[in-house]
C-alpha cells in the first residue's frame, strides 16, 4: 500500500506535466536506492493505465537526461525508451 505522500492524484488530463510530477513524487517517497516500476505512476494516474506506459517512459527519459532519475534494467543502467521489457526507476545516488 502506498504512503499518502507517495500517492499521485488522478488529474482530469494526463499530460507530460502530470506524469513528471507523479514520477518525481514516487521517487521522493522511496528510500535511497529503492526503485519502482513506471507502471506504478501510470496506474495512479488513470484506471486505463496501459496506454500511458509509452508517455510515462518518454517523460522518464527526460528526467533521466536531467539527472533527476536513474533507469535500470536487470540492475544495469538503461535508456527508458530503448529498453524492451521491465525497467526500474529511482532517485540518483547522492554523491
Amino acid at each position: 500500500m502506498m504512503k499518502p505522500a507517495q500517492a499521485c492524484s488522478k488529474p482530469a488530463v494526463v499530460d507530460a506535466a502530470a506524469i513528471r510530477e507523479c514520477l518525481l513524487r514516487l521517487a521522493a517517497g522511496r528510500g535511497e536506492g529503492a526503485t519502482y516500476c513506471p507502471s506504478e505512476a501510470a496506474r495512479q494516474l488513470s484506471r486505463d493505465w496501459r496506454p500511458l506506459m509509452q508517455p510515462v517512459r518518454e517523460v522518464a527519459a527526460v528526467l533521466v537526461d536531467e539527472g533527476l532519475l536513474v533507469c535500470t534494467q536487470k540492475g544495469v543502467p538503461a535508456d527508458p525508451l530503448a529498453a524492451r521489457g521491465p525497467i526500474r526507476l529511482a532517485r540518483p545516488a547522492k554523491d
